[in-house]
């Protein structure tokens, strides 16, 4: 059968370079007729099939995570005893005492007091419960005196019964009107200045605060010298102090052995007067503090 007019139709040589005719690519069905499968194709596709295999597993995880999650906050809400989740205030939650208690009841124990302490200042306000042994060197111990930095050397001392006659000025009247029972008299000195305390005993705290009362400028203790003490306070002039602290009034009467007046530029004379008025009244309360203990200990 001719197809034509024309030369015979040209074979393409794959052996010859610059060849004039191109090989015809056949696609291939499968068959047997020799031609080569297309492999790229098959691998695209085979491609496609395994990447819509991973998108379906990890959808079937996420979903799976949902489906764990969702059974989880279904177990913990059952767990509560109600079939929904509270999201009221927290003042609706019960009160702390309808909330067992782990803690045993502690037991309770009768109320109890203890006697209140003893008033050091009520066994020296009376005779009655004033009871321990009185005397200058018991109120008035030892040879010296350290108040601060200073010291005081302990001099002569006298116990009279007869207030009247160890006081001058107005302090003699002062005495016998609220019935003083005894004067009890020390002198301490410091170089030429010297101090004389005394120490009015009356039976009631009421006595001693009025004599107190009633003494003034002119009530004044008479000194006392002797033992190495030379005279003073008998014409000079001197300084003076009143006090009380329970049934005893103390005063104290300062100034210059040599005879010297009292000035207000004389302050170690003001200074020894002060420091032995402190100590009287110290000496006074130790006595109320001594008893009070033995009353408590007893």
């Amino acid at each position: 059968m001719s197809f034509g007019q024309g030369g015979p139709q040209s074979q393409w040589d794959p052996w010859t370079p610059q060849s004039q005719q191109q090989p015809q690519q056949q696609p291939w069905n499968g068959g047997d007729g020799g031609a080569a499968p297309d492999w790229a194709a098959l691998a695209e596709a085979s491609e496609a099939r395994a990447k819509r295999r991973r998108l379906l597993f990890i959808g079937g995880g996420a979903l799976a995570t949902v489906a764990i999650a969702s059974a989880v906050a279904v177990a913990v809400v059952s767990a509560n005893g109600s079939g929904q989740a509270s999201d009221g205030p927290s003042s609706q939650l019960p009160a702390t005492a309808d909330i067992p208690s782990s803690t045993a009841t502690e037991p309770s124990f009768a109320p109890t007091s203890a006697p209140p302490p003893l008033d050091p200042k009520d066994f020296v306000s009376s005779a009655k419960k004033d009871k321990a042994p009185l005397s200058p060197d018991l109120l008035f111990p030892g040879t010296q005196l350290t108040m601060g930095d200073t010291v005081y050397k302990k001099g002569p001392t006298a116990d009279t019964r007869t207030c009247g006659s160890a006081a001058q000025g107005t302090l003699p009247k002062v005495l016998d009107a609220n019935d003083c029972t005894r004067l009890l008299r020390v002198t301490y000195t410091k170089g030429d200045t010297a101090v004389t305390v005394g120490v009015a005993v009356f039976d009631t705290e009421a006595q001693a605060a009025k004599a107190k009362k009633q003494a003034d400028k002119k009530s004044i203790v008479r000194s006392l010298s002797g033992g190495g003490v030379k005279s003073f306070c008998t014409g000079a002039v001197c300084r003076s102090t009143t006090n009380s602290y329970g049934r005893y009034a103390y005063f104290t009467v300062a100034g210059f052995t040599g005879g010297k007046n009292v000035t207000e530029k004389s302050t170690e004379v003001f200074r020894a007067g002060d420091d032995l008025a402190e100590f009287a009244f110290r000496q006074i309360r130790r006595r109320g503090e001594a008893q009070a203990s033995a009353a408590a200990e007893g």
